[in-house]
This record gives C-alpha cells, sequence and structure tokens, in this order.
C-alpha cells in the first residue's frame, strides 16, 4: 500500500493508541505521531483480558502472537466457590476456543511492552515524557498544546488517554468529570512464593500448572488465577465503594483493608491475602460515566477512542478489546478514503456509527455480570449452579472488527 498523506496525532501510548497506530500504518498511513505522557514504558500492572475478537487482531502484527505465547494464562476452566469455600461449578471455556479461537489473558506490563516494542519496529514516532494540556481544532486542521508550551498540528487527533482525557472538554463542549461508580478493586500480581506451594490451603492454587477460581460473595467476588505454570499468581476483589475519586483513582493497597472486606470467607482466600507483598497491592476505585452522546468533536478533527470515550468496568471483560476494536475501524475507515483529505469528516463519521451501538451495548455486560454475581440467589444458584457462569456470547467474542467494518462498505 501507498503511504497516505493524512497525518495523524495520537494521545496515549496505551492499548487504544498503539493499537491506532500499528493498524493505520498497517494501512498506508505513516504519517503518525505518538505522545505519551509516561517518561517510560515499563512492565507494571496486572492481570489483563483480551477476548477472541481482539486476540485475533495480534495476529496480523509479525510474529507478535508467538511471542505472547509463553507468558498467556492457560487455563481453559475457571472452578466456582461461594465466599465460605464450597464448590459451586465450573464453567469449561474448550468448546468456545474450538469454535472462536483462543482469547489472551495475561500480565498487563508484559503484554503491552511487547505491543509497544511492536509499534516501534515499525518505525513508529513515539514521544515519551510529553504530556498534553490542551487540545484544539479548526476546520482545516487539529493539534495539541504539551505542558512544556510546544504545539504539535495534523490532520486528525486521535485521544487515547484514558478516561480523564482532556480532549473530551472540546468534543463534548462541556467539563465532564468522572463519577464514583460505587465499587472498588483490590489488585495485586506477584511471585508465587514459597508459602503458597507448602501450605495445603493453597498448594492446589500452584501445583498444577495454570489455575483459575472464583469466590463469589454478597456484593463482593474474588479471583485467582495462576499463571507461568503457577510460577507467578494474580487476583482481584471487587466490593463496594464510597471513596471520592476527584484527584486519583489508584492507591496503594492495605492487608488490613482487604482483610476486612473478605472477614469469614474461604480460610484459602484469606491465606492468599496475607502471602500479597503489599508492595504489590492496589486499591483501584471504579469510575463510571454515563454513554456520550458523540465520540467526535464539532469539527471531525478530534476523536475520542478507548477509556476515553467508553470506559468499561473490569466485569465485561471487553475494556481493552473494544479499545483495540476503535483503532482497527478507524484504519479502516481512513484507508477506504485513499488519502482525499475533503473526505475525512466522512470518514470519522462513518467510524463512529459504525462503533457507537456496538461498544455501549457491550459496556452494558460489565453491570449485567456484576449484578449476575454480587446479587446472586443462592437459593436459585444451588439449584442452578450454570447461572453463575460468564456469559460468552458470539455476538461480543466470534466477531472479526476488520472483516466486519471492511465487509460493510463493501456492500
Amino acid at each position: 500500500m501507498t503511504d497516505s498523506p493524512i497525518s495523524l496525532i495520537i494521545v496515549g501510548a496505551g492499548f487504544a493508541g498503539l493499537t491506532a497506530a500499528i493498524e493505520c500504518h498497517r494501512k498506508g498511513l505513516t504519517n503518525i505521531l505518538l505522545l505519551e505522557k509516561s517518561p517510560s514504558v515499563s512492565p507494571l500492572g496486572d492481570i489483563i483480558s483480551f477476548g477472541q475478537n481482539s486476540s485475533r487482531i495480534f495476529n496480523n502484527w509479525g510474529n507478535l502472537r508467538q511471542q505472547l505465547d509463553p507468558i498467556i494464562h492457560k487455563a481453559e476452566e475457571v472452578h466456582f466457590h461461594d465466599s465460605s469455600g464450597r464448590y459451586v461449578t465450573t464453567q469449561s471455556f474448550k468448546e468456545e476456543h474450538l469454535a472462536w479461537g483462543p482469547r489472551i489473558n495475561g500480565h498487563r506490563g508484559e503484554i503491552h511492552s511487547l505491543v509497544y516494542n511492536h509499534a516501534l519496529s515499525l518505525g513508529i514516532n513515539i514521544k515519551l515524557g510529553t504530556s498534553v494540556a490542551k487540545y484544539f481544532e479548526t476546520p482545516t486542521h487539529a493539534g495539541v498544546e504539551t505542558t512544556s508550551g510546544e504545539i504539535y498540528t495534523a490532520d486528525l487527533v486521535i485521544a487515547a488517554e484514558g478516561v480523564r482525557s482532556k480532549a473530551r472538554h472540546l468534543v463534548l463542549g462541556t467539563p465532564d468529570k468522572p463519577l464514583p461508580s460505587g465499587y472498588a478493586v483490590f489488585r495485586s500480581w506477584f511471585p508465587t512464593p514459597e508459602e503458597l506451594y507448602t501450605n495445603p490451603l493453597t498448594s492446589h492454587l500452584v501445583s498444577h500448572g495454570d489455575t483459575h477460581h472464583a469466590w463469589i460473595g454478597t456484593d463482593v467476588h474474588f479471583l485467582a488465577a495462576s499463571i507461568k505454570s503457577g510460577k507467578e499468581i494474580s487476583w482481584v476483589c471487587t466490593h463496594t465503594d464510597t471513596t471520592d475519586i476527584d484527584e486519583s483513582w489508584q492507591f496503594p493497597g492495605k492487608i488490613p483493608d482487604v482483610l476486612s472486606v473478605v472477614d469469614g470467607w474461604d480460610p484459602v482466600v484469606l491465606a492468599l491475602v496475607n502471602a500479597t507483598p503489599e508492595d504489590r497491592l492496589f486499591d483501584y476505585k471504579l469510575v463510571f460515566r454515563d454513554p456520550l452522546p458523540t465520540f467526535v468533536s464539532p469539527e471531525a478533527r478530534t476523536i475520542l477512542i478507548g477509556d476515553a470515550a467508553h470506559p468499561f468496568l473490569p466485569t465485561s471483560i471487553q475494556g481493552a478489546s473494544q479499545a483495540m476494536e476503535d483503532g482497527v475501524v478507524l484504519a479502516v475507515c481512513l484507508d477506504k478514503i485513499g488519502g482525499d483529505k475533503t473526505r475525512l469528516k466522512e470518514a470519522v463519521k462513518v467510524w463512529e456509527r459504525i462503533r457507537y451501538e456496538r461498544v455501549h451495548k457491550i459496556q452494558k455486560t460489565g453491570v449485567t455480570t456484576r449484578e449476575q454475581w454480587h446479587k446472586a440467589d443462592w437459593e436459585a444458584i444451588w439449584k442452578e449452579p450454570e447461572s453463575l457462569h460468564l456469559k460468552r456470547e458470539g455476538w461480543v467474542l466470534d466477531f472479526d472488527s476488520e472483516g466486519d467494518a471492511e465487509g460493510g462498505m463493501r456492500g
């Protein structure tokens, strides 16, 4: 493909921004500047999940899929328990994988580093340590001003910097603050300590390859996964929370705070929490935003993608996947105008139309799954244990975002 003359600025080098950059590059849009406020990219974080609808995207990026294999979670099932530890049911993903392909679960930072390095290998211009203070646009171009006073302009600016993106003000025309969702998540990932191998309560979690367990309680659920054949372990605990999030929504976690949430729970859960290094524990406040009326600015020169446009609850298991779909579909739409800048607004509006209904429909699944667990009717569950299973729907997972966009435009 020949290079397109359309120039792009992407703000934010998370999965949304990197996918947009890589996919646009695949389509011949090589005039890309990616700005990231962090001064370095380091493999921090904990578990992240990519459904089949996004895991297939990695297959188009050279040998990246092969690079992911050694570091991703291999368990094919999740075992459910009630908060006391009583076994309830097991959900297998084997048939789903055979029909729709593999999903990818792994360490956010490790997967992100591989994607970031792939973008660099393509020659994509990435400027780290560059924080955007302001977005602006005219009928002919858009741009950003950094906190150090630098100004960059392009034909299109793609805001992929997360839920607090300053581009939301430009797109919506008014200030827009995230609201507390009423829930928070304790999160941790750490090398498996010897005590988890030797403790009879926890040895089954880490001594038999990769495992995945879930404990469901009233307004609390706890998920634990061992990875890399048990050498590392990750857990998350979602619970009610009313903390103000005006300034920040991530804090260092405290073991006593977690223990107070799971007081009286299965001794396996308590042992796992007590074995957690406190410097590997984070308290993450979940934010909420009403669905936006649009992802596109008045001049159609600035757009929101990923969490900047549609933050997802973790229980949707689709936040990163939908961020990647945004970038894939945008690249298809920009490719279709063949470098004709007079049709840029048309391409952006078509992208929004393709994405808008699907992404908001999937957003709702996060609330549905959370309520399915947190408001569980245990009398009914013991009669039908499978009602605890994650809803795995083909319209979400068995989906090729590039093929869908291409096919729709051919039609």
